[in-house]
């Protein structure tokens, strides 16, 4: 297939000669890929839509990839019978130029009322792939307001015990999280008409305001009101206000632990969005303060006015970016023992 995967030729191996069963669907007889209990991972959302658009934007190759954070590029291979399964190349880039390249085939079932199915099984002979091959399945299940979107899937590992170790700890997490951001990136592609590159975009612009915002705080209420609080002068910006050195440097230390809370609080509570609307009131109060205490302050270089001003800035854009954004968060991720009401 030339042209694709940046301009390479890939060919696609042979399936693997397991095979699995998903759901009411099985592809091939044969044992199924092997899942220790609990190990799967499973992701549902509800989304206010129809069936029919959400399963063009998941079975069509170029609208899939670009809500799924997981792959980045997703191509069909010509299907000679209706009847065979529709086989698949994708690729995932991992940065610094480099990318995982696998193949798959999928089997979409109708179930009428009661909804659809797609089952698929993937495989990787990539050797930096972590994943050797798995199985797992996307169920479109109708409701009075929508639809239930619901995947679950499991696969084998490579690199031995390593492998298995890192991918427990580390690699399956982040994929069960991938999989559920990029399916309320897609919600809200269909409910709200968020292009998913946009929902990334502001995702970015959030996530960037906030962590400069918390290493802001966390830094002024550290290094200068508490590390180096004698050379800093933050002493003598309290001192302004006609207090004992005791209770100066009493008050200095309260003024950085609550600095230091707030900017830990800006990445533990990611999703609040008033932190930003505080981060701007608190600014506003503390320049003043500091023009009260000693308005010499504000002659020096990166003086009050403009870290203020730069840090009141950051709030504002991180205000705004952080309304609608995408969040793991909105979908189940543990599977239910018993399949939920309609």
């Amino acid at each position: 297939m030339p042209g694709w995967i940046m301009g390479e030729t890939m060919i696609l191996p042979p399936a693997p000669a397991r095979c699995v069963e998903c759901g009411t669907l099985s592809l091939h007889a044969g044992p199924r890929v092997a899942s220790v209990k609990g190990s799967a991972v499973y992701v549902e959302i509800r989304i206010h839509g129809d069936l029919e658009e959400l399963w063009r934007l998941t079975q069509t190759p170029e609208l899939h990839e670009r809500w799924d954070l997981r792959f980045s590029e997703i191509q069909y291979l010509p299907r000679p019978d209706a009847a065979q399964p529709q086989r698949f190349l994708y690729a995932t880039r991992i940065g610094w130029g480099m990318r995982i390249v696998g193949g798959g085939e999928s089997v979409g079932e109708n179930n009428g009322s009661a909804g659809r199915t797609s089952a698929l099984r993937f495989w990787s002979t990539d050797p930096r792939s972590l994943i050797r091959e798995g199985s797992g399945y996307w169920r479109y299940v109708p409701t009075d307001d929508g639809v239930r979107f619901l995947t679950r899937y499991d696969y084998q590992s490579r690199f031995g015990s390593a492998g298995a170790a890192f991918d427990k700890i580390v690699f399956r997490p982040l994929m069960g999280w991938a999989t559920a951001w990029s399916f309320d990136r897609l919600r809200l592609w269909i409910e709200r008409g968020i292009d998913p590159a946009v929902a990334m975009q502001r995702s970015l612009i959030h996530a960037i305001a906030r962590t400069s915002l918390a290493f802001i705080w966390i830094y002024q209420g550290l290094i200068p009101k508490l590390v180096f609080r004698q050379s800093s002068g933050e002493l003598d910006t309290v001192r302004g206000f006609g207090l004992t050195a005791g209770l100066a440097g009493q008050a200095l230390t309260f003024v950085a632990c609550i600095e230091l809370l707030f900017g830990a609080s800006l990445v533990l509570l990611w999703r609040a969005r008033s932190l930003f609307l505080i981060n701007i009131a608190a600014l506003v109060i503390l320049g003043f303060v500091a023009f009260m205490s000693d308005r010499r302050l504000f002659i020096g270089q990166f003086n009050p006015a403009t870290l203020n001003s730069a840090m009141i800035a950051l709030g504002v854009v991180g205000w705004l970016a952080a309304q609608d954004l995408p969040t793991a968060r909105n979908c189940l991720r543990r599977e239910p023992e018993r399949p939920p009401e309609q």
